[in-house]
């Protein structure tokens, strides 16, 4: 298909991105809300909280009693806020203005001046303390290095009478384990998935350990005790038996040695696991051997591998010093780089590595990614890097114009992913970790898959867009969730403008399947789950996408008894977004009952209108009456999750169950000649109101096999107690037997799935079939006598 006809079909379906000029008429109407916090679209969360803190602290209503308008000033900074840090407020604000946002009400309210000096994050300008989260906390806690993390609420008085005793105990422990902090005001949901309670809450995480919980007397002594036992370094006492064997051991597997030489037992414990080995020596009853060394007694030197141990210029000696981060920098410092790769020694194709690509000077992080090889050796990940001064065509041929870390995995030079997290070490390993065993790749102008015959998922977007780099680790977990089905690319706007421009790209992220001929883009929550359930959708649609004319032949033309669930929505609606993958899961969950169809009334605006739609979403039943084709009823309940809009759906059907008296029980049931399923069940009761319309499902799957019947409980107290009902809902199974009678205390059914049911049911009825023909047989051949 040539592309100017693939560009126009995409063009077709991008219809809900508004246009460049109705976004720059916007901005002109209405102050942007980066602007209004001075910071620019690029700006992290945290960056967005400070911008934020500064402002409340000199426009709140509080510092300006005089000025009448400074409530209203206020509320635009409050309402910017609180959408900006929200990722998916962003990215909708992003993509359609606040036109998108029309029924959000984020930042309707304000706390008082004193809660934005005092309370309002806490740590935003620690350096040694990283506030984590809901999208970097796992990357963090799941990365191989420890980590103490303080979860606190912004208004709690112990949290305050903590931060003090945190910020001095996060300077003594710098370098040696990561200290973090969460906000559990801003991450509430996070913070109760993970159990906490009560403020503060301090535990130690250690990837795939259960989390370990501080419940002593917060002190900086007591804090840095608890969290050295979790240090793991071995560290050997050497002599004379095994001194240069352990050395010579380390050396052949390209480790250093860190060996303090003292007078008494210990020495430094705290140097970084998985870089170098670590030992100490007692000069005390060990004086020849430690001279032999030439280090005087109280020192620490490092042995860099392969270094000479009679030759003093090659180790590094560090003096009189038992100070953790001194020790810590000057090793680091004085380890091997990465190993350096040229365009000739270039060869990927069998390797996984991980690659860091610099442009000449040495960054403050050149010495932190030393460690990468450490923290990756059990995940067989090779690291090296590449200097783009000196191999420009190679970092050309690949885009790679500013430093960057990229994943290559071992199946080719041009099979790789590109970093766009955070530059730190904690995520640097999750990436890599994520990136080899996921399917996204980077795509660029001459592996664009435009032309595919295979589908493609191709994610548009801008390296400084949050919600871009939030959605970039959900891609890669669906990618091996759709691994030989559907391929996965990443393709940067900022470098590739030309092409993004060609298929009309015009807000970040944006999310296109490509399937041959056929474009479709993605609008739903930024999961795993949600991009499973919408290729699914494409794969096998249960949503039927409604035009004017097919509305008129399929909704209002329908067959008697033929109902149609119909959404009514515009794409920049917050709410309809919202909607959309709950709307094709219930037409999933009504598959072969309800057809369920959708409108865009933003391409359809006068057609809306003349079905007097008049907000969005609209959600309408066309009940079956043909005689009345116009005649619908309309959603007006609070949820709009699946489950609530299928069980909505099926109330409008006919009932297929009867309603079971004792008289009737006994009659039909107990002594009938059918097999029945019964709900026993109680008006009052929640979980019977919420099965009720499962029930109905499970009598029609089984319509013309087996009966289906409803006794209410608590009008027929009797004949329940009789069966034995102890439970509200019970599900039981009444087979007839070939006896000619049935159980009278029938079968239970655990289970409230009608699908599950049903094919329990049909099980049970094969071996009750079995059974009968069997003894059939045994009659036939019986001898007469």
């Amino acid at each position: 298909m040539p592309k100017t006809h693939i560009r126009f079909k995409l063009m077709m379906h991008l219809t809900s991105s508004i246009s460049f000029w109705e976004t720059q008429k916007f901005l002109a109407e209405n102050q942007d809300y980066y602007s209004l916090l001075g910071v620019g679209r690029e700006a992290t969360t945290r960056e967005i909280r400070q911008a934020f803190k500064k402002l409340a602290l000199t426009m709140h209503p509080d510092k300006n009693p005089g000025d009448t308008s400074a409530h209203d000033k206020f509320l635009q900074v409050n309402r910017a806020y609180e959408v900006l840090k929200d990722e998916e407020l962003r990215k909708k604000y992003d993509k359609y203005g606040e036109k998108g946002l029309d029924e959000q009400q984020q930042g309707g309210r304000y706390e008082s001046w004193n809660y934005y000096r005092y309370d309002f994050g806490i740590y935003d300008d620690d350096l040694e303390i990283i506030t984590l989260d809901s999208g970097d906390f796992e990357a963090a806690v799941n990365s191989g290095e420890i980590w103490f993390i303080n979860f606190y609420f912004p208004r709690c008085s112990h949290c305050h009478q903590l931060a003090p005793t945190w910020r001095e105990f996060a300077k003594e422990m710098d370098g040696v384990i990561r200290i973090g902090a969460v906000n559990c005001g801003d991450n509430n949901h996070m913070c109760r998935r993970k159990g906490i309670n009560s403020y503060p809450s301090l535990f130690i995480y250690r990837a795939g350990q259960k989390p370990e919980k501080f419940n002593g007397e917060r002190s900086k002594d007591n804090l840095v005790r608890f969290s050295m036992q979790f240090i793991t370094t071995s560290v050997t006492q050497l002599w004379q038996g095994n001194v240069f064997n352990e050395i010579e051991s380390a050396f052949s597997t390209g480790l250093g040695w860190l060996i303090t030489f003292c007078s008494d037992t210990g020495g430094n414990r705290r140097a970084h696991t998985g870089l170098i080995k670590v030992g100490w020596m007692d000069c005390t009853s060990q004086e020849q051997l430690c001279e032999s060394f030439q280090v005087t007694t109280g020192a620490t030197a490092l042995f860099p591998p392969g270094s000479s141990l009679d030759q003093k210029g090659s180790v590094l000696v560090i003096h009189q010093t038992h100070d953790c981060k001194e020790i810590y920098n000057q090793v680091i410092n004085h380890l091997p780089d990465l190993q350096l790769l040229t365009s000739d020694s270039f060869q990927l194709a069998h390797h996984r590595w991980l690659v860091s690509f610099t442009f000449g000077d040495r960054t403050s992080t050149s010495n932190e990614y030393k460690k990468l090889q450490a923290l990756l050796r059990n995940d067989h990940i090779q690291v090296s890097r590449v200097n783009c001064i000196a191999d420009s065509e190679l970092c050309q041929s690949l885009f790679i114009h500013k430093p960057c870390v990229a994943v290559f995995k071992g199946l080719g030079i041009h099979d790789f992913e590109i970093h766009h997290g955070k530059d730190v070490l904690y995520n640097i390993v999750a990436f890599a970790r994520d990136s080899v065993r996921a399917h996204v790749t980077t795509l660029r102008p001459d592996n664009f898959p435009s032309d595919r015959k295979e589908p493609w998922l191709v994610d548009f977007f801008a390296p400084w867009c949050p919600p871009c780099r939030a959605l970039l680790p959900e891609l890669r977990k669906a990618s091996i969730q759709l691994a030989g089905q559907i391929k996965f690319g990443t393709l940067d706007c900022t470098i590739h403008h030309n092409l993004c421009s060609m298929y009309n790209i015009q807000a970040y992220p944006t999310t296109v399947i490509f399937n041959g001929s056929s474009v479709h883009e993605y609008e739903g929550q930024h999961s795993a789950d949600g991009i499973l359930d919408f290729i699914q959708d494409l794969v096998h649609p249960s949503v039927a996408v409604l035009d004017p004319l097919s509305f008129t032949e399929r909704v209002k033309g329908r067959d008697e008894g033929q109902i149609w669930a119909v959404d009514f929505y515009a794409p920049w609606c917050g709410p309809c977004q919202a909607l959309m993958p709950e709307w094709r899961r219930m037409a999933r969950l009504l598959s072969g009952q309800i057809l369920v169809g959708s409108v865009d009334c933003q391409q359809f605006q006068s057609f809306c209108q003349s079905q007097n739609v008049r907000a969005y979403p609209e959600i309408r039943l066309y009940l079956g009456n043909t005689w009345q084709s116009d005649r619908y009823m309309g959603y007006n309940g609070w949820h709009r999750d699946a489950h609530s809009l299928r069980a909505w759906a099926l109330s409008s059907l006919p009932k297929v169950s009867v309603d079971l008296t004792p008289e009737s029980y006994r009659s039909q049931v107990l002594s009938g000649q059918d097999h029945w399923i019964l709900d026993f069940y109680a008006p009052w009761c929640g979980p019977c109101q919420h099965f009720a319309p499962e029930f109905e499902v499970l009598a029609r799957i089984l319509k013309g096999e087996v009966r289906a019947g409803k006794v209410d409980c608590q009008a027929h107290h009797q004949t329940c107690q009789s069966a034995g009902i102890s439970a509200y809902p019970t599900v039981r199974f009444y087979p007839y037997l070939e006896t000619g009678r049935h159980e009278h205390s029938g079968e239970p059914l655990n289970s409230r799935d009608a699908n599950v049911i049903a094919d329990t049911i049909r099980q049970r009825l094969q071996q009750l079939s079995r059974r009968f023909h069997n003894k059939q047989k045994v009659t036939r051949s019986s001898p007469q006598v």
